[in-house]
């Protein structure tokens, strides 16, 4: 598999973490506002659009310009911002709280072995 092919699969997972965290997260942010300030879902869910949008162009702009692009170095922020996104939150607030952060599973399953290995 190349590694344009591997970063398709990133973004797509992603998107899924993405999708999750806009369907769930509003609610959840109600209830834990320790760990989470308050969200209103059209906000956050634009937000995360907007976020989705420009993942999916950098990684575009960083496969067409090449490997020392800086488009391929955004884009590859993006991929350690993600990978590090799934523990901290996400996973330190799932233990603390003794209770389901949304996007946990999916940045936990999904983008933060992927991360890592896009990195690696």
């Amino acid at each position: 598999m190349t590694l344009a092919q591997l970063a398709a699969i990133f973004v797509v997972c992603v998107l899924l973490h993405n999708a999750e965290e806009a369907v769930l997260l509003p609610a959840w942010s109600m209830r834990s506002q320790r760990w989470h300030r308050r969200v209103a879902p059209a906000e956050f869910r634009f937000g995360v659009f907007i976020l989705s949008v420009l993942l999916i162009a950098a990684a575009v702009a960083a496969f067409s310009n090449g490997p020392q692009s800086l488009a391929a170095y955004i884009f590859f922020g993006y991929v350690f911002a993600m990978a590090v996104n799934a523990l901290l939150p996400h996973l330190a607030a799932s233990l603390a709280l003794r209770s389901y952060m949304p996007g946990t599973a999916t940045g936990m399953l999904l983008n933060l072995p992927l991360g890592v290995y896009l990195l690696h």
